[in-house]
């Protein structure tokens, strides 16, 4: 055997086992994660009532100030600083309908 078939012989070698150390790499299993005690589902707060209810109005009541307040917490909260609760504030008055004729 020549020099060179050696060569060629230990480079096939090392590729086989390059190859198995990445196909076992590959098939590992994953850690097992950690159960935690947080609740998977979030569950409705008083903000996200308000969100909706603010959501729900319509153009006309886009400048109501409670419904700024409620948009300023809940971008207070998604930045990760932490939100206070507010208080639910009744659905404002709709305006009379006018008779157009």
């Amino acid at each position: 055997m020549e020099g060179s078939d050696i060569l060629r012989a230990v480079a096939m070698v090392i590729l086989m086992a390059v190859f198995m150390a990445t196909l076992s790499y590959i098939h590992r299993r994953p850690a097992p994660r950690t159960i935690s005690d947080a609740p998977v589902v979030s569950t409705p707060d008083d903000l996200s009532a308000e969100l909706r209810r603010c959501r729900a109005l319509g153009p006309q009541d886009a400048e109501d100030p409670h419904c700024q307040a409620v948009w300023e917490e809940n971008r207070a909260r998604f930045f990760g600083r932490p939100a206070r609760p507010l208080l639910p504030q009744a659905a404002p008055a709709t305006p009379p309908a006018t008779n157009v004729r």
